[in-house]
């Protein structure tokens, strides 16, 4: 059954144009979904049942993951057989009217203004790791973009005159997203004191180097998070991925509308930007409920 994943997967490169992160998540669930099967003696992909998809949910649920993880889990599975049933490779889809497990509904985390200048401000700037650094954390909290989009960013992809980047996102999609005049500001400084000292290889394309002169890795920029938020005194659990969740609900705080922010996000549908507007209704809420004489009832009466 491995050669029917690795048909599966090639579809999704081809015909989706997934990056190689999501390919590899994509084989992951795949290998414990084709796991779960021998166990249960099943040789052919064809034998699979509703039944088994049932038990497989409850194997899954046993493993003590977040519903999240269980229903990222399920859609690979009713994404894979739905494949093969298109293909004409099996004649029945055994996921058909799949119930997925209910979400729990959690609000992304978001820094306040406060903490995000304490973030940024962290880098010191005599240094040129710091202004690689403060560059990249001006960035990304500017323009909301992902990490990986983030550490692949060319300098083609900069007009700094303009002021926006040229965004290559999930499914090799573009987008054009505006650069704030503190990113500029400290992009122009770090090209012209920090790039040229990181430069190893004159044709190495990449904005953000390490200090080997080489494109980052997710994994190296987080660890470099994790350094500022020790610095800064920050929350441990801020991720990367938290200030673009930061970026999104101020923009809405401050009056954006919610289809210029899909389009900057770059989220195909415009469903997944509406968390954003619980998550600004959440704040606003808990800034009322501190600040109002009469938000709550007053227990010196």
């Amino acid at each position: 059954m491995n050669h029917l994943v690795e048909l599966y997967l090639n579809y999704l490169t081809v015909e989706k144009g997934l990056a190689q992160n999501s390919l590899d998540a994509y084989r992951r669930d795949l290998k414990k979904y084709l796991g779960f099967l021998e166990a249960c003696e099943i040789k052919e992909i064809g034998q699979v049942n509703k039944p088994e998809i049932g038990n497989y949910k409850i194997y899954l649920k046993h493993q003590a993951l977040a519903p999240s993880s269980i229903a990222r889990m399920i859609g690979t599975v009713r994404g894979f057989h739905r494949f093969l049933v298109s293909e004409g490779l099996v004649q029945e889809d055994p996921t058909l009217h799949l119930e997925f497990p209910k979400m729990e509904g959690k609000l992304p985390q978001v820094m306040s203004l406060e903490e995000v200048d304490r973030l940024i401000s962290a880098p010191k700037l005599s240094t040129v790791g710091g202004l690689r650094d403060k560059a990249m954390l001006e960035v990304l909290y500017a323009t909301g973009i992902r990490v990986s989009e983030l550490i692949s960013l060319t300098l083609n992809h900069v007009n700094l005159e303009v002021g926006y980047i040229l965004c290559i996102g999930k499914g090799s999609k573009e987008r054009i997203v505006p650069l704030g005049r503190e990113a500029i500001e400290h992009v122009k400084r770090y090209l012209e004191n920090a790039r040229g000292k990181l430069v190893k290889d004159p044709f190495v394309p990449y904005l953000f180097l390490t200090r080997l002169g080489r494109k980052f890795t997710r994994q190296g920029f987080w660890k470099i998070i994790k350094i500022y938020l020790r610095q800064a005194k920050l929350n441990p659990g801020i991720s990367p991925h938290t200030l673009r969740h930061s970026f999104a609900t101020h923009l809405l705080e401050r009056g954006a509308d919610l289809r210029s922010l899909q389009a900057m996000l770059g989220h195909s549908d415009i469903s997944t930007t509406q968390i954003y507007t619980h998550v600004a209704q959440h704040r606003l809420r808990e800034v009322y409920n501190r600040h109002h004489p009469r938000a709550q009832k007053n227990d010196r009466q």
